[in-house]
């Protein structure tokens, strides 16, 4: 599967960011590399998802299991949240449930862990 075409930021021509809501995977890479930004990254997919393709140092949290597993999370409240899934979906249902449930700094990863593995890592597999 050829990857498709990114433009400046790293997006699909035509992607609809949301700046409120979303990081690129530019971005979200950038948070992570900085210690300054303690920013943590949570794999919102599935754990077969997770066996078969991750980023290396995510925070595997299920979206069916973030409501049972918030005590455990709320560790991470004060700090810089980005959600990713496969493409974007789940992981912007996960930012809505964390912000809903205390969390301030939380935005979904664009593009999800494929979109990482086309732009900033194509050691990821794509499924």
């Amino acid at each position: 599967m050829a990857p498709p075409p990114l433009d400046d930021r790293g997006l699909p021509p035509g992607y609809p960011l949301n700046t409120e809501w979303e990081v690129t995977p530019r971005e979200a890479r950038a948070m992570l590399a900085d210690p300054a930004s303690g920013a943590v990254l949570i794999d919102c997919r599935r754990p077969d998802e997770h066996a078969a393709a991750r980023i290396d140092g995510s925070i595997l949290a299920p979206l069916q299991e973030l409501g049972a597993r918030l005590d455990e999370l709320l560790a991470h409240a004060d700090k810089t949240v980005i959600v990713h899934c496969h493409h974007g979906r789940r992981s912007m249902q996960a930012t809505q449930f964390l912000r809903a449930n205390g969390f301030e700094n939380v935005r979904s990863m664009a593009g999800g862990i494929d979109l990482w593995s086309i732009d900033i890592d194509p050691g990821v597999p794509r499924y």
